[in-house]
């Protein structure tokens, strides 16, 4: 998903309190004060800008960008929550709360909340793209960004990382007990500050829910991504009342349980992609079929894992790891989640079965930082192992895929030792409900594909799916998609909405060199 991140001065945050709700006054002090004539060269500084909506009161403040010197404008505040909701003596914790603010003097009522995905992403990490996303809807409402417990500064579950269980790059072999040895390092490192049963998608969403009801009780227009997609689900299943609309973004069913497809959605979106180059001359003829090519590759690190150096992108370092199967499928994995990257893969992995891993290890440290899978988070594990581990059965018939069992085989393990938190018994039931809803899937998403778009509709009479051709995953911000959202929220007519602009959305060209595709 692009970036484009707004950047504003406090001053600018200050003059812009002027223009929003009329019945809630901004506090903002004078600049300066002058104490005497002896002190007039002494300057008192300014109060930090205030809001106050609801019972909650925010301080103008800057959202950074991952990575990036980049900030984005907004108004910030801690909130409270207890950590064990079953306990009033519980510790309690910190949510971290940020609101991007309209530019109407009087908003409407109803507030557009982002949900990240993940599990483990926190939403205001995201501040820069979402305000761009949103900017049609922004002239009229405000938008939420709330770091879900155990994500960014919410209490974050996180560990060192080389302490976070990970597929091992220095053999082939899954480890399960070093998995599970890792996981159990995590937890020590947590227990100073948080109980990993607290962490799951329910209590996330009665956080929700109070913050919804500090700010006024104003009704939630929700837009989730990914698994964020699962978080609009289950707080629309609880708090009915409290919305007004969802838009669903790379849609995952209540009824899956994370994980179980990864090898195969993989697998899907990969053979769809090649297809595309064996069905083109020019491509064919550079490389072949690509999907044999990566199998090769597979078998080949298979017999023989090694070490192999390449310069990193971004330092000019020279890095050297080791290349093995395991590693090779994390890397590809990451490659297929954007157009602009998938349509890398070919020449990428052409490179490296010649001998010249650069092309696809280095973009790779682009996007990642690692070459190692990260398996997630300790957020990650407490919603996984709470919500889904149980349900997760042995599918040998992945064995032989690019990801191969690697996935359910590690949360098995990580989810033997991982506190539990408990789950709803309708958790993993259908959403059924007539709110209107938008649902958005990318043709090549190798994650959560479209036909679990398709399977959430089939409970919703009031719903659209629409697919994007040639995208991916986190789709949202492709072509027209804003404005299609804008109309959907303000109209909330999903089945009569225009969407023939989506028809102008094509694939990526893929490379056929380093100078781009063919003309």
């Amino acid at each position: 998903m692009g970036v484009v991140v707004a950047i504003a001065v406090a001053i600018y945050v200050a003059n812009q309190s002027a223009h929003h709700r009329g019945q809630e006054k901004d506090q903002v002090a004078a600049s300066a004060t002058v104490a005497s004539p002896a002190a007039a060269t002494k300057v008192t500084p300014s109060k930090p800008a205030t809001w106050k909506l609801g019972t909650v009161t925010l301080t103008a403040c800057q959202l950074g960008q991952p990575n990036s010197g980049l900030s984005t404008a907004a108004w910030c505040t801690m909130f409270p929550v207890p950590e064990n909701r079953a306990d009033p003596h519980s510790r309690t914790i910190k949510l971290k709360l940020a609101l991007l603010r309209s530019s109407a003097q009087v908003p409407s009522k109803d507030m557009l909340v982002f949900l990240a995905g993940g599990p483990g992403q926190a939403a205001t990490d995201s501040a820069g793209a979402i305000a761009a996303m949103l900017e049609p809807l922004r002239a009229h409402r405000d938008v939420l960004l709330l770091d879900q417990r155990g994500t960014g500064g919410s209490n974050g579950l996180s560990c060192k990382p080389s302490d976070v269980a990970a597929a091992p790059d220095d053999e082939n072999s899954f480890d399960a007990d070093k998995m599970r040895a890792a996981a159990a390092d995590c937890m020590k490192q947590l227990a100073s500050h948080a109980d990993p049963r607290f962490y799951t998608t329910t209590i996330a969403a009665q956080d929700l829910e109070d913050v919804r009801k500090a700010l006024g009780s104003p009704q939630f227009d929700l837009i989730g991504v990914s698994y964020g997609t699962r978080m609009a689900q289950q707080y629309l299943m609880r708090y009915p009342d409290a919305v007004r609309s969802v838009v669903l973004d790379s849609v995952v069913p209540n009824s899956l349980a994370l994980g179980e497809d990864f090898a195969r959605n993989l697998d899907d979106a990969l053979k769809a992609q090649f297809a595309r180059c064996t069905a083109e001359p020019a491509c064919r003829k550079q490389f072949g079929d690509p999907d044999q090519t990566l199998y090769q590759l597979r078998d080949a690190l298979r017999a023989n894992p090694h070490e192999v150096s390449f310069r990193d992108p971004q330092s000019y370092q020279t890095v050297k790891r080791v290349l093995n199967e395991n590693s090779l499928a994390s890397v590809v994995r990451m490659f297929a989640y954007t157009p602009a990257t998938a349509a890398l893969l070919p020449l990428s992995i052409d490179a490296a079965a010649h001998g010249d891993v650069g092309p696809l290890l280095g973009q790779a440290k682009i996007l990642s930082g690692d070459l190692s899978e990260l398996m997630g988070s300790g957020m990650q594990y407490s919603v996984i192992c709470s919500e889904d581990a149980d349900l997760l059965t042995p599918r040998p018939q992945d064995a032989e895929t690019i990801l191969g069992t690697h996935m359910i085989d590690a949360l098995k393990a990580v989810c033997s030792v991982w506190p539990k938190g408990t789950r709803p018994a309708d958790f993993h039931q259908p959403l059924k409900t007539d709110k209107p809803m938008l649902l958005l899937a990318g043709q090549y998403d190798p994650v959560t594909p479209p036909r679990y778009a398709d399977e959430v509709a089939k409970g919703l009479p009031n719903a659209r799916v629409l697919m994007l051709k040639g995208q991916a995953h986190s789709v949202m911000s492709a072509g027209c998609t804003p404005e299609l959202v804008q109309h959907f929220v303000e109209k909330l007519e999903p089945k009569t909405l225009d969407a023939s602009c989506l028809d102008r959305l094509q694939p990526t060209p893929i490379f056929i060199d380093f100078n781009g595709a063919t003309p």
